[in-house]
């Protein structure tokens, strides 16, 4: 029998067919009316990214995780090295000393920075650590306005995309971001200046003059000074260049010579700020500082095994990133390649591909493949992921739209929440060890009045960071470290677990090194124990001992002007 021979049939089809219209409209409602998903998913997960942001300012002067995925050297070193020039002039007066390593010669930007906000709050590491947060925040904004600005076709028919507040989040949420946008590293700099490079890229137009007005400068000034900054900033940031370039082209509508005019501003400028510091500062004064720093840092471990092995391990070192993340990072460039092209006309999607591409280039030719190194990849790595998931949640039917937008979230928290876990665990459960070491140290120091305060150590920049006790490196320095120790006459040597045989032979001809102290720091078992030595003077005996260790050919002297180092008997206190 039919259905229209059948009353109680049709009587029981029409409420369901009315059920089913009611939910749908009501669905499409939430994507175009007043209860709009993406509106209330962009809430959402911005309001969700400043709780998880604000995590990063708690216990800043707290140690590197312990038993993390990440073993990595700067944990030890790093946050002093690359601040030595603001430390050294608030303790001592005095930037820039002689034979030392001195990095700021060729990095001036991220201890000029350091500096400014030393002089408000002294030296500290929780200062420096602070600062550093804030320019994670300040990437977080840019990121945001390069997402928004840059929203694809489909905004014109949604306008709340969800690619910036889904990017925020991630990057919010990731412990691997957490953990090394927490340290006062050159990487976060570096990412935020590139960010901010991309950002001004954008918006460049040629500069003419409008009446007595001179128009569409401010982007290319900005550009102009942020091109060098980025170089001074971290070297390999040559490597980020052609990410800025390429938005520069599409910003000239894909054509050769309007995008040659929009560049030749920041360009010529740029290299012309660059040239004027090293010609004007680095080559009379420094030559030597800058020549070194590419010298410790000129070997490349590409040729030491086969190639493909190091691309292999290169990009299989990105799951360091979150293995999910990069991995739905992969899948994500095929779809859009694949299934997707039309995504590609954003601007914003092809430079990122090129900043990934070109940092990534530096790390399989550089071939040290530490962790930090992947942070200037993580931030572009989750901006593709988040403009890919946006970008494919776009449909033709609403209803459609509003599924794929949920689908989207969902993937998203299937990625941030396990990491959230582990980043809030992480904030619950703060080690100070390092620290406490370091205060250990300070105590001992200070305590002898007899001899100098200043530690010879290859952490010795990271106890100066967190003591104010003053310090010189042990491995790195543009006098062979036998001549540094004659020079500056330290009163106390800090080992990790054991004394090298090249440090033992460089002291024993003017010291006796006798063991007054150690502390138990870190997971890493070759670099767990900080051993304190006192320094005392040799007996005449022991002044002909034989040197073991390996020499390097000493640059030549470096060219200084009077009182840009200190003295000997400044740094007994």
């Amino acid at each position: 029998m039919s259905s229209a021979s059948n009353p109680s049939a049709v009587g029981g089809k029409i409420p369901r067919l009315l059920w089913q219209k009611l939910w749908t409209q009501r669905l499409s409602g939430w994507s175009s009316g007043g209860w709009n998903v993406a509106r209330f998913l962009k809430i959402l997960l911005l309001g969700l990214s400043l709780v998880f942001f604000c995590l990063h300012f708690l216990h800043l002067t707290a140690d590197f995780p312990n038993n993390s995925p990440w073993m990595d050297w700067s944990k030890y070193t790093d946050e002093g090295w690359y601040s030595d020039a603001a430390i050294r002039h608030y303790v001592t007066g005095h930037w820039y000393w002689k034979g030392d390593f001195n990095p700021a010669v060729a990095l001036p930007v991220w201890p000029l920075l350091e500096w400014l906000v030393f002089k408000v709050t002294g030296v500290s590491l929780a200062a420096a650590r602070a600062l550093t947060v804030c320019v994670f925040g300040a990437t977080l904004v840019i990121v945001y306005r390069l997402m928004e600005g840059h929203k694809g076709s489909s905004a014109s028919r949604d306008d709340q995309s969800l690619a910036g507040p889904l990017a925020i989040f991630l990057l919010c949420t990731s412990p691997f971001v957490y953990v090394f946008e927490r340290m006062a590293i050159l990487e976060p700099l570096l990412i935020a200046l590139a960010a901010l490079g991309l950002l001004a890229a954008s918006v460049l137009e040629p500069i003419h003059l409008e009446g007595k007005k001179l128009r569409g400068y401010g982007a290319a000034l900005a550009l102009m000074v942020l091109l060098p900054a980025i170089v001074l900033t971290k070297t390999t940031g040559l490597f980020l260049l052609p990410a800025i370039f390429y938005m520069v082209w599409a910003r000239a509508g894909y054509r050769l010579r309007p995008a040659l005019r929009l560049a030749v501003t920041p360009a010529v400028g740029g290299v012309g700020l660059w040239c004027a510091y090293y010609f004007l500062l680095v080559r009379p004064h420094y030559l030597a500082d800058y020549q070194y720093l590419f010298s410790a840092n000129a070997y490349t471990g590409i040729d030491l095994e086969p190639v493909s092995n190091v691309i292999l391990n290169t990009i299989s070192d990105g799951t360091w990133m979150g293995t999910l993340l990069y991995g739905t990072f992969f899948a994500v460039v095929g779809l859009i390649f694949f299934w997707r092209p039309r995504l590609l006309a954003n601007p914003l999607l092809p430079s990122l591909l090129l900043w990934i591409a070109g940092y990534s280039s530096f790390l399989a030719y550089h071939n040290n493949l530490q962790p930090r190194y992947y942070l200037v990849l993580a931030v572009p790595i989750t901006m593709v992921v988040a403009m890919g998931l946006d970008g494919l949640r776009h449909c033709r039917r609403r209803l459609a739209t509003a599924i794929a937008s949920f689908l989207a979230v969902a993937l998203a928290l299937a990625v941030a929440v396990p990491d959230a876990a582990q980043q809030i665990g992480y904030a619950l459960h703060p080690t100070y060890q390092f620290e406490a070491a370091a205060q250990g140290v300070k105590r001992v120091v200070l305590a002898d009045k007899t001899r100098s305060h200043l530690i010879l150590s290859i952490s010795g920049s990271d106890l100066t960071l967190m003591t104010g006790l003053p310090s010189i490196d042990d491995d790195f320095g543009t006098y062979l470290l036998e001549e540094r120790v004659r020079t500056y006459r330290p009163g106390w040597y800090a080992a990790w677990n054991e004394v090298d045989d090249d440090k033992a032979d460089a002291l024993t001809p003017l010291y006796q090194m006798k063991r007054v102290a150690a502390f138990a720091a870190y997971d890493d078992p070759d670099r767990n124990l900080l051993i304190l030595y006192r320094l005392d003077p040799a007996s005449q005996g022991q002044h002909g001992i034989r040197r073991r260790a390996r020499r390097r050919v000493p640059p030549r002297p470096l060219r200084t002007r009077m009182g840009q180092q200190p003295s000997a008997d400044q740094l007994k206190h």
